[in-house]
């Protein structure tokens, strides 16, 4: 029997339609869901709104238990989610997998209840009284990408639910099953209507979207998809927060050290198979020390194991679906075609599931293919360079601008240049590190809006200023 694909004032339902979800490891079975249809999207919104009116009132002591004990469950069935998510999205349960994405889903959720949005005091004396509230803003639609869809989802629904929103959350086809395994069991820490899903196609998405009793949009996936949403946001004028694509560099600088730096620059690409938004994309390195950037890369790749995220020494799985399987094989291959080296990988690793093997391409250029456009997934472009300035105008040379870094044994030189990266977040000697208070968003096409701390709480509140 099909997995209900719809959780609605905390019940599940079954739709008359049913999905399939693959395992990418094997080209198997998963899991089936009877997926949500236009009516269940209507019955989930009405349910939200309902529900607002009690739990925007509650007071902030009981929401604050309220995603703490959200925090208890996940911490309680993390094994159970993990080994779901690893059916479903291929990562490993070990390394930087699926089991590290429970921890951080429910240390994200335990720092998210302890954050406050005080009453702010204009002024407060014998000539004036002006007060500033914030306020919740009624539903919110949460729309999750298919990469961290547990950790995603959380960084969506618990700061909505802390500032006393109701959601409803639309997962990806791709990777429904975790999802809504944790929505039905944080009906346990929540009231009936708090927390919806409604599973299904992506058909579904712009239902939410465009619905004129939802507030705000949460939304993670692409640039290409990010414009859609915007634009079926506008005629209602629904806030939004977009953390959508990123395309994103990292500078080495002739004064690294190259094995120093070789295992934080492998992990910085190649986190979740290189599936991260804020992965870094694309090397540039100092041609004083690029031969030997690439022989330290090469050698601690040689390392790393890919395999089925069921066995326990794997760290890396497959990528998670066809059509981006494909699409990096075309980059890679391109780039071999334009005359980029392969240094290792470099072609499917054959079978029933999606392996990709790590792939490191040396005399990459712009103008490649694999470097101008975002792979998400497990090849990166090394790109030589002799002039910082032109490193730097090249790194900013992309329509997106989410993350970037700068590698270099002069701290205070990497901050200065780390300055001039057009990008929301910049690391020195490390990529991707993100933390639950401190905020994360991205510039030009790569969306607005933050999340995270108190900056991505205020997201999803309203400013009600009192004056008398």
């Amino acid at each position: 029997m099909p997995m209900a694909g719809t959780i609605i004032d905390g019940m599940a339902m079954l739709g008359e339609r049913s999905l399939e979800v693959l395992n990418p490891a094997t080209g198997g079975l998963a899991g089936t869901i009877a997926v949500a249809d236009a009516a269940a999207v209507e019955a989930a919104v009405a349910s939200a709104k309902a529900a607002f009116l009690a739990w925007s009132q509650t007071t902030d002591a009981e929401r604050c238990a309220a995603v703490l004990a959200c925090a208890d469950l996940l911490d309680h069935h993390a094994e159970e989610l993990a080994r779901i998510l690893t059916a479903e999205q291929g990562k490993p349960l070990n390394g930087m997998g699926s089991r590290f994405e429970l921890g951080g889903a429910a240390a994200w959720t335990r720092h998210t209840a302890g954050l406050k949005l005080p009453v702010e005091f204009v002024q407060d004396d014998a000539d004036a009284h002006i007060a500033i509230h914030r306020k919740p803003l009624g539903v919110v639609a949460s729309i999750t990408p298919w990469n961290w869809p547990l950790m995603i989802a959380i960084w969506h629904v618990m700061p909505a639910i802390r500032t006393g929103n109701t959601v409803v959350l639309k997962p990806s086809p791709y990777t429904p099953l975790s999802t809504l395994r944790m929505v039905e069991l944080l009906q346990n820490a929540l009231p009936p209507g708090v927390l919806n899903v409604v599973a299904g196609s992506d058909e579904i998405g712009p239902l939410l979207t465009s619905h004129p009793d939802v507030a705000k949009i949460c939304f993670t996936g692409s640039c290409n998809t990010g414009r859609r949403v915007m634009a079926s946001a506008a005629p209602t004028l629904k806030r939004l927060t977009l953390e959508l694509g990123g395309n994103d560099a990292g500078i080495v600088l002739a004064d690294a050290d190259p094995k120093a730096i070789a295992e934080g620059l492998f992990w910085g690409a190649f986190v979740n198979n290189g599936q991260t938004c804020a992965a870094l994309k694309r090397l540039f390195v100092h041609d004083a020390i690029y031969e030997a950037v690439c022989d330290e890369l090469v050698a601690y790749a040689a390392t790393i194991k890919t395999g089925a995220g069921t066995d326990e020494d794997s760290l890396l799985g497959p990528i998670q679906n066809r059509m981006q399987f494909d699409k990096v094989t075309r980059l890679v291959d391109e780039a071999a075609a334009a005359g980029a080296r392969i240094l290792n990988g470099g072609a499917p690793s054959g079978g029933d599931g999606l392996f990709y093997p790590v792939t490191l391409v040396a005399n990459a250029m712009p103008g490649m293919s694999l470097v101008d456009e975002e792979q998400f997934g497990p090849a990166l472009p090394i790109i030589r360079y002799s002039d910082i300035d032109t490193a730097i105008d090249q790194a900013n040379a992309v329509d997106v601008g989410l993350g970037g870094s700068i590698w270099s044994s002069d701290i205070p030189r990497a901050r200065d240049l780390a300055m001039r990266l057009e990008c929301g977040t910049a690391w020195v000697n490390k990529h991707g590190g993100i933390r639950p208070d401190t905020p994360f968003g991205g510039v030009k096409a790569s969306g607005f809006g933050v999340e995270f701390g108190q900056h991505g709480l205020e997201e999803f509140v309203s400013l009600h200023v009192i004056h008398d």
